[in-house]
């Protein structure tokens, strides 16, 4: 098994923490597909987590596909389907052609999980996961744009499917706020006035109701 990375000081995307959801709709010939808890690890490409997840991921291939590995991960490395990591630059947003928020220049790691990952709290305890409002309330905490800690272990993928590397998710740790991704909210208050207290008439009664 796989090394478990640690992660400090990255921010967070698209999390989806709260309840695990599926990143397929059903259909009929997938009626029930997978849900996963799952979110993005963003960071600078000189962030120690880079050199310690390539590390652990070259010696996993090695070990596993032996004088084959460089091959294996090179056609990896060709298809971003094919792995959870990548440049920013890849993460490309569908309707402006562009790196999606806090992606560009960076590097970054998706991690999922079947199971709900767990909660840290400030004090370094784990949330108990029978505890579904305390989980709730510190996952809802963690938002897209925030700055988390997290420990995450890849693992080789070779099944029908064919190769590729994945990456679970283990545990997240909320650790400063940042510059939510996203659009900004719309403010709409300059348009509206203040409303003069009314009196209000006594409803008329449709007249089917006598």
């Amino acid at each position: 098994m796989s090394e478990i990375i640690f992660l400090s000081n990255v921010r967070l995307s698209f999390p989806q923490l709260v309840e695990a959801r599926s990143s397929v709709q059903p259909s009929p010939t997938n009626p029930n597909p997978v849900k996963k808890y799952s979110a993005d690890f963003i960071m600078p490409m000189t962030h120690p987590g880079v050199q310690q997840f390539g590390a652990e991921y070259t010696k996993m291939a090695t070990e596993k596909w032996k004088e084959h590995a460089q091959a294996v991960m090179q056609i990896i490395q060709s298809d971003r389907k094919l792995r959870c990591f990548g440049q920013g630059n890849e993460k490309v947003n569908g309707k402006t052609f562009k790196p999606y928020d806090g992606y560009e220049g960076m590097f970054y790691v998706s991690a999922n999980k079947d199971q709900a990952p767990q909660m840290i709290q400030a004090d370094g305890s784990a949330v108990d996961p029978t505890n579904t409002m305390a989980y709730q309330a510190l996952a809802r905490k963690m938002y897209g744009g925030c700055y988390v800690n997290a420990a995450i272990r890849p693992w080789l993928q070779e099944n029908k499917h064919g190769r590729g590397v994945r990456c679970e998710l283990i545990a997240v740790q909320f650790f400063a706020d940042g510059e939510p991704f996203g659009e900004a909210v719309a403010d709409a208050t300059a348009l509206f006035k203040p409303v003069a207290a009314a009196a209000q008439a006594a409803p008329a009664f449709p007249s089917f109701l006598g």
